[in-house]
């Protein structure tokens, strides 16, 4: 594989969950011959569609989406794994003579892919991992955040507190090499000419669009979605099982809380990962070209893009 021209341009559609990506990365993949990658740790899982809001089918025929089911929930990818793949991807991208669009509200995996971004150097310690894990089973994933907290507030700003996997990798490279995880991470040169789109809307207009999300999800059949994967014999301990919508499935199967409780919790949660990608992807980042989607337009996006190709 050939290494990427520094002239080649690769277009990231960025922005808080809900705030309409999938949609207008698809009309602008489009009007310029693009095809899209998905920036997310949750929707590179097979069925798992409704709770991670996975473009539709139909979406996925008009645009050819690339890194959605790659695994299954009980196969989880890294963070390098997944930086290798969306290069690889990237690059055959390019070899067609495409333009790649880099979609979705993952801080991470969005600055691994585009900006060789390399995750800390600590080989895993079983030993060390054996011991968090007894911590988390014992006294639950919180307590594993709460650690996490003490030692990286950066980190821990930036992380799904109920991702047990993450957080003790994170917590690993801590105790193992006596620095923070945050200063760890080593960012090199940018690889490609990034035409970075960031979609914002006021929080309350963002918040009322995630609500009606939610309710649609469950009357789309999330609590089936997730009943079916356990059927499936995918443990409800898995860390994809964690994600937003899927644990609160599992309470309410479970019988923990009701149905009613179940929806109003992903909506709250929802709202706190909003927060925590606003950590990722700040207003004042001069990389980063800002359109309030509730106020523009696309063609002000059109001929942003347009500019800058």
């Amino acid at each position: 594989m050939s290494n990427p021209e520094l002239n080649d341009p690769l277009v990231a559609i960025i922005g808080p969950t809900g705030v309409g990506k999938t949609e207008v990365s698809i009309l602008l993949a489009e009007k310029f011959n693009g095809e899209i990658i998905c920036a997310d740790s949750r929707t590179l899982y097979k069925g798992m569609e409704i709770g991670t809001a996975k473009p539709t089918m139909e979406d996925r025929q008009r645009i050819p989406h690339h890194l959605l089911d790659v695994t299954t929930p009980d196969k989880p990818w890294s963070l390098a794994l997944f930086q290798v793949n969306a290069q690889v991807v990237i690059q055959d991208i390019y070899n067609r003579g495409k333009i790649p669009f880099f979609v979705g509200g993952s801080g991470q995996y969005f600055r691994a892919a585009t900006q060789a971004w390399s995750p800390p150097a600590v080989p895993p310690n079983q030993k060390l991992r054996s011991v968090l894990e007894l911590l988390v089973n014992k006294n639950g994933v919180s307590s594993l955040y709460k650690f996490l907290s003490l030692l990286d507030p950066q980190t821990a700003a930036e992380i799904d507190r109920n991702n047990s996997r993450r957080l003790i990798r994170a917590l690993e490279v801590i105790l193992i090499s006596g620095k923070p995880f945050s200063n760890q991470r080593i960012r090199l040169t940018c690889l490609y000419k990034m035409i970075n789109i960031g979609l914002t809307r006021p929080r309350v207009d963002l918040y009322e669009r995630v609500d009606k999300r939610v309710d649609a999800m469950f009357a789309n059949g999330l609590v089936q979605e997730v009943r079916g994967l356990l059927e499936q014999g995918y443990s409800q301990e898995l860390p994809a099982m964690s994600a937003i919508g899927y644990k609160e499935c599992i309470d309410y199967i479970t019988g923990v809380v009701t149905l009613e409780q179940a929806k109003e919790e992903v909506k709250r949660k929802t709202r706190i990962y909003i927060r925590k990608q606003a950590n990722w992807f700040k207003p004042e980042d001069p990389t980063i070209h800002w359109f309030n989607i509730s106020e523009e337009n696309l063609d002000s996006i059109i001929n942003y893009i347009s500019s800058k190709i």
